[in-house]
């Protein structure tokens, strides 16, 4: 049994077509792996970031903290101190002034702290937004493989081919396959072909 060349490169060209899709369907699931890959990659990178920042500021706070709570102590134990030995005694105006002075002091050092910590959490949120931006930058589109798309362009791959081989019979003065189809038509009709 021989087999038409026009029917062969047809099968040829339809399994070559069925190879490519499978290879262009399979590197399309691969690309959308990688994708995947990679916003997994941004997102665990985020959360360490995130992590890391929120135990910097964790320390710095308890840090601010410990600082005032040691501040105080001192402060407290320098009025002891001062009103011990002062006993007795009615508070001159230099003697208050003193006081007051130490109490401003005081003040002035833990409204600096609460200062400091307030730039220290703005810095923070600041950079909390910069993790997230970093995150959504390196995040990638993650396109699903469009199985009908690469189909499509397989069928018309094949289609190409048949009509393509059939163009170059018309030019070259050989009947086509539909031009047979239609003078068979035409004889079992009771036309005659001339």
């Amino acid at each position: 049994m021989c087999v038409p060349p026009q029917v062969a490169l047809v099968a040829l060209s339809a399994g070559s077509s069925y190879l490519q899709y499978k290879q262009q369907k399979q590197e399309a699931k691969n690309a959308q792996d990688r994708q995947n890959r990679q916003n997994a990659m941004a997102k665990k990178n985020a959360m360490q970031r995130y992590a890391s920042e929120q135990l910097k500021i964790r320390q710095v706070a308890k840090q601010s903290s410990q600082k005032g709570f040691e501040g105080t102590l001192k402060a407290r134990k320098a009025r002891a101190e001062f009103r011990v030995g002062a006993e007795g005694l009615a508070m001159s105006g230099s003697t208050m002034a003193l006081m007051n002075d130490y109490n401003r002091t005081e003040g002035n050092y833990k409204a600096s702290l609460q200062r400091n910590m307030a730039i220290n959490i703005s810095q923070f949120e600041r950079n909390l937004e910069a993790i997230q931006f970093g995150q959504e930058s390196q995040s990638t589109y993650v396109q699903a493989p469009n199985s009908a798309m690469l189909f499509a362009s397989a069928v018309g791959n094949v289609a190409n081919t048949y009509y393509g081989m059939e163009m170059n019979k018309s030019n070259s003065g050989q009947m086509t396959n539909y031009e047979k189809r239609q003078a068979r038509k035409r004889n079992t009709s009771g036309y005659t072909i001339a």
